[in-house]
């Protein structure tokens, strides 16, 4: 079977005990970094040698059919990711989808996953909202995607980035108006920080 683990994504009390036995145990281990998931396992004291198998965006094409004989043959496979839910803004899914396709059982051991924190943690709505994932790079791609999504009646998740929140903050002012919305970052870690406010005090904070 396939076997999708989250991972902490800051925090190493994080992990679950059925997340430690199945990493135990599983014949291999797809990551998306080799060596963040070898620094993970030496943390939790789990033996990788020989587990580890690098799966990611650039070479998924070229993995995925050896990973799914290994599957065929009765071998278990965890897949992780950097940190948090596999899946979630990281590859894998078409694994997962050729996983279905050949009739091969694919579940899941729940656990940290950023999206959903930093919502609980945001002092927004929380009955309804959207993850959009990253916000484009580009001036004119983030423009072009917030506008898409400004008449949502929904709480927004966005990823973003720290050489880039400053201009998201200005877009998302231009685009949306000045809405109340939250910064969340270094969620889990020592320095965890969470700043709910409108736009543009957001905004001058950063700026700031």
């Amino acid at each position: 079977m396939l076997m999708m683990i989250a991972t902490p994504i800051g925090n190493l009390e994080d992990v679950t005990l059925r997340a430690l036995n199945f990493l135990k145990s599983a014949d291999i281990v797809a990551c998306e970094d080799t060596r963040s998931t070898k620094k993970l396992l030496r943390l939790l004291n789990i033996k990788a040698l020989g587990k580890l198998v690098a799966y990611h965006d650039h070479n998924g094409e070229s993995v995925r059919p050896t990973l799914l004989l290994e599957l065929k043959k009765g071998k278990t496979v965890a897949l992780v990711s950097d940190a948090g839910t596999p899946l979630i803004s990281d590859p894998g899914f078409k694994l997962v989808e050729a996983c279905h396709k050949n009739n091969i059982k694919v579940s899941a051991i729940p656990g940290p996953t950023a999206p959903i924190l930093a919502l609980t943690m945001s002092g927004l709505p929380t009955d309804k909202f959207t993850f959009n994932g990253f916000i484009p790079a580009s001036t004119a791609g983030s423009r072009k995607a917030l506008v898409e999504t400004s008449n949502l009646q929904t709480t927004q998740i966005w990823f973003s980035t720290t050489s880039k929140l400053i201009s998201h903050l200005k877009t998302m002012l231009s685009t949306y108006g000045n809405r109340n919305a939250a910064v969340v970052r270094e969620m889990t870690k020592l320095h965890e920080e969470i700043k709910n406010a409108t736009l543009k005090d957001l905004l001058s904070h950063y700026q700031e």
